[in-house]
């Protein structure tokens, strides 16, 4: 594990969730469903990362925001996102992603170029799988 890389394990775009900052709150909940992840990235149309919307953040919001849950529905998903988020450039060593998340409690670290870029996302469970030889 000692010289593997994120970019070596990290999910690809497409095989995890992503929705444009203009999407809504609901279709942002459909894409975490689709793909079984309890994380969304919120990306710009050249795909920077905005914001990720967590498991963790719905729950928060449904304790914190006096309104029905319909209407939370339609409001766009980037305004319920987490703007100050950990992220990994994929050229960083895998121990040291994995020891990052760890230390932060995630499961789902963004991966992204130097400008931001979104181009992967380790999750815990590929990590894991390649460690253990599985």
């Amino acid at each position: 594990m000692e010289n593997i890389l994120v970019k070596d394990i990290m999910l690809k775009l497409g095989e995890f969730p992503t929705v444009g900052e203009n999407e809504l709150f609901r279709e942002s909940i459909e894409e975490m469903n689709k793909f079984g992840l309890g994380i969304t990235c919120i990306v710009d149309s050249r795909n920077k990362l905005l914001g990720v919307l967590t498991d963790g953040d719905i729950r928060r919001l449904i304790l914190r925001v006096q309104k029905p849950l319909a209407a939370i529905f339609v409001d766009e998903a980037y305004s319920f996102s987490t703007t100050r988020f950990t992220k990994m450039n994929e050229n960083t060593l895998l121990s040291e992603a994995v020891i990052k998340m760890e230390k932060l409690k995630i499961w789902d670290l963004p991966v992204t170029d130097k400008n931001g870029v979104l181009k992967g996302l380790l999750h815990l469970h590929p990590a894991l799988k390649f460690v253990l030889g599985i």
